[in-house]
């Protein structure tokens, strides 16, 4: 049991609790639909102090079951801040937890896997503890689980907004030089205006679509997004239609994060459950062919088992911190995937090669 003093939304909620170690992009991290079913601590002790404002979101409402901070958000103080951070989750019915140890916290989801809980939040501080510990006993966890259904677009739609950039913030492609058809597991906007930032023409499909309605769009090259969820469950329908794909054309594709495991499976190889995951804007990742380290972000609970890659699939990236896998490609066609968010900024532009190496196969 762990008091503090809550703020966002009243209520309860049951998750599966990690910790991020960003120090920044708490607002991208609540947003992410990679973390449906979580709740998130945050090493940093330090989160509000710049608000949120709707530029950063990177899905219309915050995925993440609720946040756990040391100290409770001060006046945020930013020029690009258009709301609290506290006014912003209650607003969208997100609970929040302030004033809590979050290193023994962290500590405790090291040592012994990433928990099941249960967060409360009641003004009036009356809390049925029984109650709350059933509930979280009761959580069925993310093993099994396939959440990218619940987070996926609901029907088609082109993107063409490009990357953020000083002084004109978003601008348009008009000029795209390749098509592309992104399979939406759980995708980040972010992802999304980095290939439009390429050159590419992107429609975006939902995460059920068929090899079918895929080829349909004639395009140059087919990408997989990040997702939430155990990869063998959503692998169920995804990987058939990849597996489509690679049988029956030679496009070039390209996977992040849950598209990565996506593709993974689809060659034959197996994912498995992690300890406690990655998730954190400083993880140090080495490409194998050049030697050169990446400091990226990560935001996974599932990883490929480098071990079951089968022959012509070599592994192309691996954590620095453990040696688990961060990428594969194959050696005959352009096809690769990373476990990393080459979207995100934490290098600060290390990994956006690989929207440019994407681009280069088609």
């Amino acid at each position: 049991m762990f008091y503090g003093q809550g703020f966002g939304a009243t209520g309860e909620a049951q998750a599966e609790l990690c910790f991020n170690t960003s120090m920044s992009g708490y607002q991208e991290i609540m947003t992410d639909p990679s973390y449906a079913g979580q709740i998130v601590t945050f090493t940093f002790p330090h989160i509000g102090n710049t608000g949120v404002n709707p530029e950063d979101d990177e899905t219309g409402d915050p995925v993440a079951a609720g946040m756990v901070v040391k100290w409770m958000p001060t006046q945020s103080s930013n020029w690009r801040a258009v709301q609290q951070l506290s006014e912003w989750l209650a607003a969208r019915g997100r609970i929040a937890i302030g004033g809590i140890d979050t290193r023994r916290l962290t500590r405790a989801i090291r040592q012994q896997g990433a928990p099941h809980v249960a967060i409360a939040h009641n003004p009036e501080g009356v809390f049925d503890v029984a109650a709350l510990v059933a509930s979280a006993r009761a959580f069925p966890g993310l093993t099994g689980l396939d959440l990218a259904k619940d987070v996926t677009c609901a029907q088609s739609y082109r993107w063409d907004e490009m990357r953020w950039a000083w002084p004109d913030g978003y601008k348009t492609q008009t000029n795209p030089r390749k098509k592309v058809v992104a399979i939406d597991y759980g995708a980040k906007r972010n992802i999304l205006r980095c290939l439009a930032s390429a050159g590419c023409e992107v429609t975006v499909l939902p995460a059920t679509a068929t090899k079918e309605e895929v080829l349909a769009h004639n395009p140059d090259g087919v990408f997989l997004s990040n997702g939430p969820g155990d990869p063998a469950a959503t692998g169920k329908y995804a990987v058939p239609m990849i597996k489509g794909i690679l049988d029956d054309t030679d496009l070039p594709i390209f996977g992040i994060c849950l598209g990565h495991q996506m593709l993974a499976l689809a060659l034959g190889a197996k994912t498995i459950k992690m300890n406690h995951g990655h998730h954190g804007a400083n993880h140090p990742v080495k490409e194998l062919e050049t030697g050169k380290v990446e400091i990226t972000s990560m935001n996974h609970g599932f990883a490929v088992d480098g071990q079951t890659l089968p022959a012509g699939v070599v592994e192309s990236h691996v954590s620095l911190f453990d040696g688990s896998n961060c990428g594969i490609r194959m050696t005959d066609r352009p096809v690769f995937s990373v476990q990393h968010h080459p979207e995100a900024s934490p290098g600060p532009q290390d990994s956006f090669y690989l929207f440019e190496r994407f681009v280069n196969n088609m």
